[in-house]
């Protein structure tokens, strides 16, 4: 059955980075002088690492040459993965497993679409890597979420047409991008934030277990 395909969005929907991203981002606005909140982590959901520090920077009312910046873009990455190289099983969020499952016994390929460029080593280190039929990440796209060019190539990825791919993410400019390339757009979160969505659930264990199956049965 592949009348439809799925595209994930990796943190917040299989796994969640977002608190090593945070604090890495803390540290590194610790060493510049200013504070960074839980709250201003937010900000930085499914955007793009350069765009990640510009926020930062603006937040802390700090201006660095390119250079200093480059500097910094890698010091926080290799702060980050000293916390994504421990992670292992136990960090895939509740529901993606089964979810994961359905689509398998409903012979539904899906692949990952995501701003994360380290997403094929986290995708190894929880042991999904080989589950996915294709992976889009942060090393494979130009223009960062809301563009869709992402989920587009996802699409590809996956043979179908745009209008047959189901995404599945839990930021606005995921749920941007994903209606902007006329795909099914499905927000993980709270559904006032993520509104522009066809669908909102809280997280994965909330999915219907016919969910696909209606979509599936929408699209013939």
């Amino acid at each position: 059955m592949n009348t439809v395909g799925v595209i994930f969005d990796l943190d917040g929907v299989i796994v969640d980075t977002a608190k090593y991203h945070y604090l890495a981002w803390k540290s590194l606005a610790d060493s510049l002088g200013f504070e960074f909140t839980e709250a201003n982590n937010e900000l930085l959901k499914g955007v793009s690492r350069v765009r990640s520090l510009e926020i930062l920077l603006s937040l802390g009312n700090v201006t660095l040459s390119e250079e200093k910046k480059q500097e910094y873009l890698i010091s926080k990455n290799e702060h980050y993965l000293t916390y994504i190289t421990k992670m292992g099983a136990d960090e895939i969020l509740p529901g993606a497993l089964k979810l994961l499952d359905t689509l398998d016994e409903l012979g539904v390929k899906y692949v990952l679409g995501s701003a994360s460029k380290n997403a094929p080593l986290i995708l190894k280190q929880v042991g999904l890597f080989e589950r996915f039929n294709g992976i889009v990440d942060g090393n494979s796209v130009s223009k960062a979420k809301p563009d869709p060019e992402v989920f587009l190539i996802g699409a590809e990825k996956l043979n179908l047409k745009p209008e047959n791919c189901i995404v599945f993410e839990d930021a606005i400019a995921g749920v941007e991008a994903a209606n902007r390339a006329h795909m099914v757009s499905v927000g993980i979160g709270d559904k006032n934030t993520l509104s522009e969505a066809d669908y909102n659930f809280n997280d994965l264990t909330e999915i219907p277990s016919d969910f696909i199956e209606k979509i599936i049965s929408k699209k013939k």
